[in-house]
């Protein structure tokens, strides 16, 4: 393997802890958490056959994705499902992605989302979300170095498959502490015959491998 991929890999590893697990960043950064989340229920409402009718991001890092179809059934349990394995399963995608030397399609493909969820956010804080996120995605691809496309691109992949896990604990712990049950646990829960906390399970050993995953796939650590 490439060494200087490899050392590259690292830095951007360890940048992304350090957004994940310091809480005044973590406060901020966040809420490109949110935005990937909501997206992942966006898109698989879309795909399986629903309306989608709006996308919200708020202040305190939380989010709502509003779809119209049938409320029970294959589509509704997936799109539910999606938000918290949305961050994995796109940091994963990522890490291969520049793995593989395409960057490049790594940033046009986030641009390109970002652009079509623009038509989709209904309130000014999400609109500001993700326009500040898009305008540095441009930036990347139309100024940046190459060098520096892969550890922007390679710290934001680390930062969702590490951020991934923390989101379900804490959902745990929100769960715990809360007295509604609106998570996207209990309406699983509702849909579905397993429990939340089963659902929280499922969410926690997915997003855990997925970053496994990743660590093996790239040699992180051999």
């Amino acid at each position: 393997m490439d060494t200087s991929w490899l050392d590259t890999s690292w830095a951007a590893t360890a940048t992304a802890v350090v957004l994940v697990v310091v809480p005044p960043i973590w406060s901020l950064t966040r809420h490109l958490v949110t935005l990937v989340h909501e997206a992942g229920h966006a898109l698989v409402a879309v795909l399986t056959g629903r309306r989608l009718n709006g996308i919200r991001l708020h202040t305190d890092t939380s989010g709502l994705t509003v779809s119209s179809g049938k409320p029970r059934g294959p589509g509704m349990i997936a799109t539910a499902a999606a938000g918290y394995l949305a961050p994995a399963g796109l940091g994963l995608g990522s890490v291969l992605l520049v793995e593989h030397d395409h960057t490049p399609w790594a940033l046009y493909a986030g641009l390109a989302t970002l652009a079509v969820m623009l038509a989709f956010i209904r309130n000014w804080f999400g609109l500001v979300v993700v326009a500040l996120t898009g305008a540095g995605v441009g930036v990347l691809i139309w100024r940046a170095p190459e060098r520096v496309q892969d550890f922007a691109a390679l710290t934001f992949a680390w930062f969702m498959l590490v951020a991934a896990p923390r989101t379900v604990v804490d959902l745990w712990r929100h769960r715990r502490q809360a007295r509604t049950r609106t998570s996207d646990a209990d309406v699983l829960a509702r849909l579905t015959f397993l429990p939340a906390t089963v659902w929280n399970i499922v969410f926690l050993l997915l997003t855990l491998a997925a970053l496994a995953g990743a660590v093996r796939l790239t040699g992180l650590v051999s």
